[in-house]
């Protein structure tokens, strides 16, 4: 099919010194969900030791697509970090869940979800390795939940660069706004922002683009969070935030001003298979749960190409800047030699 060029994601290790240099740098998953910060960072050539969360439906669906172990626990309760720290990680990555600040929630810091961004802190903090990348909603960057887990990374030697990107600039077919912060270990802060900024795409990418007329339509519905909202858009436009909640066409639906069309028989939402495509997630991935699941694991995932684009940037910073590899054994980015 037209799309699958576009969709399959793939990367090519080129007989080049430091791309196999960097691709032996190993990288965890905390908060992993079903993979897509992952596959990510591995289609960017980084080798993904081990990944952890605390769903096990989701990570029924990761095994199904990645060789790694992927490891069933709640991170919050981890008193014990020997087991990240055998694993020796010279790159942490992760996406603490981040429903108390979504704008689509109730956005209440005090309900316990915001906690994770300063569990994810101190676990970067006590391993100590060479670099880490945590994701988020861009709301994350204002709260007071954030500033504690800041304050603990710099404590702990890193200097950072924080940024906040639109996922259609980074070639994923829809607005999405994120925030990420990667930390060096005596690194200084913001060097790794020309890199994120100087790829960006010029404009967003449509859905057409992106999966060309594969979907037979021109048009869909998406649920509003409000009907003060749009709700009907076109595949020549990037499609709003996927999120975890797909309805239906109301029967009593009222056309709103700014929708792209009228409501016709044909007009429906996209399935939950399609939603995984505007995520990035390829079509040779499998999800195999309930519906309800999928569209909330779906919808939670970090889409592959933003965190493709992240790791290019993280890796092109890192061939041209010296870096170590951690020899064996294994031992902290934060001790002596």
């Amino acid at each position: 099919m037209l799309f699958l060029s576009h969709v399959i994601l793939h990367y090519i290790v080129k007989e080049n010194h430091k791309l196999e240099f960097h691709s032996s740098l190993k990288v965890i998953d905390l908060f992993a969900g079903c993979g897509g910060l992952s596959l990510g960072f591995q289609n960017a050539g980084f080798q993904i030791a081990a990944a952890f969360d605390n769903w096990e439906t989701a990570i029924k669906v990761y095994q199904k697509n990645f060789n790694h172990d992927v490891i069933l626990c709640d991170i919050a309760a981890l008193d014990n970090l020997e087991l990240i720290k055998n694993l020796n990680p010279d790159i942490i990555i992760g996406g603490p869940p981040c429903q108390d600040f979504s704008s689509a929630g109730k956005r209440d810091e005090n309900l316990g979800r915001g906690d994770l961004t300063i569990v994810f802190a101190k676990i970067v903090a006590s391993v100590k390795p060479k670099w880490f990348v945590m994701e988020n909603v861009d709301r994350l960057a204002k709260s007071a939940k954030y500033k504690i887990a800041r304050d603990i990374f710099q404590q702990a030697g890193y200097g950072l660069t924080e940024k906040i990107l639109d996922a259609s600039l980074c070639g994923v077919p829809q607005k999405r706004k994120r925030f990420f912060c990667i930390g060096e270990f005596n690194g200084e802060d913001k060097v790794l922002e020309s890199y994120l900024q100087a790829n960006l795409a010029t404009r967003p990418t449509t859905i057409r683009e992106y999966l060309g007329d594969s979907l037979g339509i021109e048009y869909y519905y998406r649920h509003p969070r409000s009907y003060k909202r749009r709700a009907i858009f076109s595949i020549d436009e990037p499609s709003p935030t996927i999120r975890g909640v797909n309805r239906p066409i109301p029967k009593n639906y009222k056309i709103h001003p700014g929708d792209a069309a009228p409501v016709t028989p044909q007009l429906r939402p996209l399935t939950t298979i399609e939603r995984s495509y505007i995520q990035t997630f390829p079509p040779n991935f499998i999800f195999e749960s309930s519906k309800t699941d999928l569209e909330q694991m779906i919808g939670n995932a970090v889409p592959v190409k933003l965190a493709e684009y992240v790791a290019k940037c993280l890796k092109q910073y890192m061939q041209q800047n010296t870096v170590l590899v951690r020899s064996e054994p294994a031992r902290s980015w934060g001790s002596p030699p």
